[in-house]
């Protein structure tokens, strides 16, 4: 059993940043493929960033990429998402998610793979 508990979010203006956090506990932390999705009002879940439990390989949305950062600290079982030049598209309820093993892009980037979510948290980004 794993447990996630994410951390950070609040409101920003636009072009400011924010990091959140995901603390996890229950079961070996270094085992686990590690994601970030988010859900805005009305929408779909969706994928923004993700590490793998093994070489750390890390995949990001397309809206993403160069602006947010995914990192993980094994020791402090904790994962971050780094979040820079934020915009009011951004905002969103964000989830932490954990999967066993996960390692492929595939295996990364689907929800539907990981195993473990937390309760999510709100970053607003006002424009």
């Amino acid at each position: 059993q794993v447990q996630l508990v994410e951390s950070g979010g609040g409101l920003v203006q636009a072009g400011g940043s924010l990091r959140l956090s995901c603390a996890q506990s229950g079961r070996r932390f270094s085992n686990y493929g590690m994601g970030w999705f988010r859900q805005a009002p009305e929408k779909e879940r969706e994928f923004v960033a993700a590490i793998s439990w093994i070489g750390g390989f890390t995949y990001y949305a397309d809206s993403v990429k160069g602006r947010f950062t995914i990192s993980r600290d094994d020791a402090k079982r904790t994962l971050y998402l780094q979040m820079a030049s934020l915009k009011p598209d951004d905002t969103a309820v964000y989830y932490c998610a954990a999967q066993e093993s996960g390692h492929t892009k595939d295996e990364l980037t689907t929800a539907a793979h990981y195993t473990a979510w937390g309760q999510g948290i709100q970053v607003s980004v006002a424009s």
